[in-house]
């Protein structure tokens, strides 16, 4: 598998519209992803002393969290609005090998900053609703 550019790790948010269109939200410089699964133990007596899992079981989900610049951009502006209303929305992660993840997600944070001297910054956390697909 080849290297691939932080750069080319975009997230994406939907319209609402059906089918669902994608708008990258652009002034992100960190993106990062986070695959998480809840482990279902089934250890016994007759597990040898050794942990046992069951496969299959448990909570997954995806976080999803960034940094950036804020540009005023629509996606922003949606992801903001997602936010203050606490609403789940489309979200899609691409990366540069054209591989996706597509999901729904809530922002459950939004941070905004800026110094005197310089630009108007942003982190958000987003955290997955029900299944992520990935292609």
């Amino acid at each position: 598998m080849a290297a691939e550019k932080g750069s080319a790790f975009l997230l994406k948010v939907g319209d609402g519209g059906s089918p669902v269109a994608y708008a990258t939200v652009a002034g992100l410089r960190t993106t990062q992803l986070s695959v998480n699964g809840e482990a279902v133990t089934i250890t016994s007596k007759d597990s040898g002393g050794w942990r046992e899992l069951l496969s299959g079981a448990g909570v997954r989900s995806v976080s999803v969290s960034g940094a950036g610049v804020f540009t005023g951009s629509a996606a922003e502006a949606r992801v903001k609005a997602n936010a203050l209303s606490g609403v789940l929305d489309d979200y899609r992660l691409s990366f540069e090998s054209g591989a996706t993840m597509t999901g729904r997600f809530l922002v459950t944070r939004l941070d905004y900053a800026g110094d005197f001297n310089g630009e108007r910054s942003y982190t958000l956390n987003l955290e997955s609703s029900g299944a992520v697909v990935s292609a």
